[in-house]
């Protein structure tokens, strides 16, 4: 036993253990989250049932079955139920939705007061833009006020979206692009009038373009109203679970499935159209329903930005204090700095960017720059610049020591080499250093980026909202907005989760939107490291 402590074994044995208990809670972890988050999408089976309590009263409940558990009897304090000697009651926790008629989503149904459960095949389930879910059936189609087939329902569907996006263009894209170039003008008398340069000819051109402007806003006007007519023609009437009938306005509708005739392949069908939703669409309904789009765009462009911003600096940093710098106490000194950066909390980072970078830097170029803008802010309020450069600033130490480590591996012959040939130091660092030490800088944005993605803490302070009316790019010049705030997946998975006033509603949300995001993460991390092993095998015959 002794020999075999001695020999190392034990040890060998015991990191084996907890490599494999790590891999293990990863995968299990990831395999949570998937089907947790991927049962989201798949369309349920929608149930009806007849409940009758010890009183004799009925009642009907239609919806889908989120959750099902026994709980003991003792815990039971419903008196209009008749459990009789049964120790454990089960219950089912069913996502009834019609929130115009009913005060919350979901409600507990207790199984000794259902009295029949069946699955109609004509019961629907209407997704809305407002509102939530509807589940019901259908009684009558109405176009322009006039009864019509069922039949027709789809094409209606698809007439009011294809008009929906038209409002949405105009809205978003032509009307958008009127009310900015409108504030630049403003912007720019005001510049004008500041700078003692607005004469009366200057004004004049100014308010000649604002004329021109309001012409063409007065005709977009008029298009989005005759859409919105158009859009308000068709409404469909149906029957709630109660019996009460109520209408519907197709221009509320997304879509309309009728979950209990799917088969697998239309089950199938059903679920990847959702995910596209998921991932295509904007947030709705206090973030509870709907895609995630924007805060998928603002994560990737975060991230990509971190990266072109703490990649130079890295790298320069490492050069120098590897090549450049003597090995005496201020580079000591220096090395301990950076490796002590590497353990400030996240917070702090956030703090010193909402001061330094935010209110100072900002505040700063607002004064010199954008002085017609004041009081408020352009770069003196939180963005997506100021969030990737505090990003940028937390990374920096990973990618510092990542470069130097691979710096170091690089024998001094080659150098030497290099030099006696004729090379300048500098074209030996180009040339030779940086192309063999590629592979371990690749090493240090990866996990820059492996960082930086999943950080929510400093970016709350620094630039992440709830919900951006738009996105940091668009079609109006300068076209890429660094000084706009942004959403994120982390922030929106920690609002959704903790924030949400629908918390039954929003736990499934939770387990997609996280695993969107781990999905995102480690999509950037096999990009690169796809390009980190392209470059280790390039440069491997140089390394001998």
């Amino acid at each position: 036993m002794k020999t075999w402590f001695k020999s190392g074994s034990p040890w060998v044995w015991l990191s084996a253990a907890g490599v494999s208990i790590s891999l293990i809670s990863v995968v299990g972890l990831l395999f949570l989250i998937a089907s947790r988050g991927l049962s989201y999408f798949w369309p349920s089976q929608i149930h009806q049932f007849e409940l009758r309590d010890v009183q004799g009263q009925t009642s009907v409940v239609i919806g889908e079955i989120y959750e099902t558990e026994r709980i003991p009897a003792s815990q039971l304090n419903n008196k209009n139920v008749d459990i009789g000697d049964a120790e454990t009651v089960e219950r089912y926790l069913v996502k009834t939705g019609n929130r115009e008629l009913v005060s919350l989503d979901f409600r507990w149904v207790l199984e000794p007061m259902v009295q029949k459960r069946s699955q109609p095949d004509d019961v629907v389930v209407i997704e809305r833009r407002t509102n939530g879910n509807f589940y019901g059936f259908i009684e009558q189609v109405y176009m322009d006020g006039k009864p019509v087939e069922r039949a027709q329902l789809e094409d209606f569907i698809d007439r009011v979206s294809d008009l929906q996006e038209d409002i949405e263009q105009l809205q978003s894209v032509d009307i958008g692009a009127i009310n900015y170039e409108l504030e630049r003008i403003r912007l720019n008398e005001r510049k004008a009038e500041l700078d003692g340069t607005l004469t009366a000819s200057v004004k004049s051109n100014f308010e000649q373009r604002r004329t021109e402007l309001a012409n063409q806003y007065n005709e977009l006007e008029a298009s989005l109203n005759k859409l919105r007519q158009d859009v308000q023609r068709d409404k469909i009437v149906v029957r709630a679970m109660d019996g009460q009938v109520i209408d519907i306005n197709l221009e509320q509708v997304l879509q309309i499935t009728f979950n209990n005739q799917l088969g697998l392949f239309g089950k199938l069908g059903q679920f990847l159209h959702q995910i596209g939703n998921f991932i295509g669409n904007d947030p709705r309904e206090a973030n509870t329903e709907g895609g995630v789009f924007p805060a998928i765009f603002g994560t990737v462009l975060m991230v990509l930005l971190m990266t072109v911003i703490v990649s130079p600096l890295g790298v320069v940093a490492a050069i120098y204090l590897h090549e450049y710098a003597g090995n005496n106490a201020f580079t000591k000194l220096l090395r301990i700095a950076v490796i002590n950066l590497a353990g400030v909390p996240s917070i702090v980072y956030g703090v010193f960017g909402l001061g330094f970078f935010v209110y100072m830097v900002g505040g700063s170029l607002d004064q010199i720059f954008y002085p017609e803008s004041l009081p408020s802010p352009t770069f003196g309020s939180p963005g997506v610049l100021w969030s990737a450069i505090t990003l940028a600033i937390l990374t920096l130490p990973v990618v510092i020591v990542s470069t130097e480590e691979g710096l170091a591996r690089i024998p001094s012959s080659m150098r030497h080499g290099s030099l006696a040939l004729g090379a300048t130091k500098a074209e030996t660092l180009w040339r030779i250093i940086l192309p063999i030490a590629s592979p371990a800088i690749m090493t240090g944005i990866i996990l820059a980026i492996a960082r930086a993605a999943g950080e929510v803490a400093p970016l709350m302070l620094v630039g992440v909202v709830k919900m951006a009316p738009t996105l940091p790019l668009d079609g109006n010049f300068p076209f890429l907005h660094l000084e706009r705030k942004f959403m994120h997946l982390g922030f929106h998975i920690y609002d959704v989760g903790f924030q949400s006033p629908n918390v039954e509603a929003a736990r499934p949300l939770v387990y997609a939107t996280a695993l969107l995001l781990v999905t995102i993460i480690v999509a950037l991390n096999m990009t690169a490291v796809s390009i980190r092993n392209r470059l280790r095998e390039k440069y491997r015959a140089l390394e001998h």
